[in-house]
């Protein structure tokens, strides 16, 4: 069931995966910066079978492109640069991606959750080495965003500039 939702929030985002979902220990998935492993279809869709473990879907960079410019209305304004989450956790689907903003000339990351009326911005956090903006939403999940070691996981403000920004389980 939950490999399904997982589907089907890639096909309402037009975003596509590269093989079959996999499932990862949510700590692992969430400290790893790089993309994640392709699992062959020819094993088929995983689901997570413990609280501990999220099922994730390993996608296609250049469709989260065409999602960006669809959802921001500015084809080429965001640029993906690193690779995106797309994950199911304790029965909830997520989507998290970081891209350079080409017009704010800044780092964003942006976090969204699906509900059954659509999907929800929990997240929008832009960063450059001289400044941290934020508007964050996620009191009712288990996350928080992670800027300089510290972990936030609510409010609008600023902090100081960083090289980068993790979504992780909130301690």
């Amino acid at each position: 069931m939950m490999s399904n939702q997982l589907r089907n929030l890639l096909i309402g985002a037009g975003v596509a995966a590269v093989g079959a979902i996999g499932t990862k220990v949510a700590v692992d998935y969430f400290k790893n910066r790089g993309q994640e492993e392709v699992v062959d279809d020819s094993q088929g869709d995983a689901e997570a079978t413990s609280a501990e473990e999220v099922a994730y879907a390993t996608v296609e960079p250049s469709s989260v492109q065409a999602f960006l410019d669809k959802s921001f209305g500015t084809p080429g304004r965001y640029t993906p640069n690193r690779p995106p989450k797309v994950f199911d956790y304790q029965g909830k689907q997520y989507m998290v991606i970081w891209a350079y903003d080409n017009k704010q000339q800044k780092n964003q990351m942006l976090a969204f959750i699906y509900t059954g009326q659509g999907r929800d911005m929990i997240a929008s956090v832009g960063y450059t080495p001289e400044k941290t903006d934020y508007n964050l939403e996620l009191a009712n999940t288990p996350f928080a965003i992670e800027v300089n070691g510290k972990q936030i996981k609510s409010g609008q403000s600023e902090a100081s500039g960083t090289n980068d920004v993790d979504f992780v389980l909130a301690a």
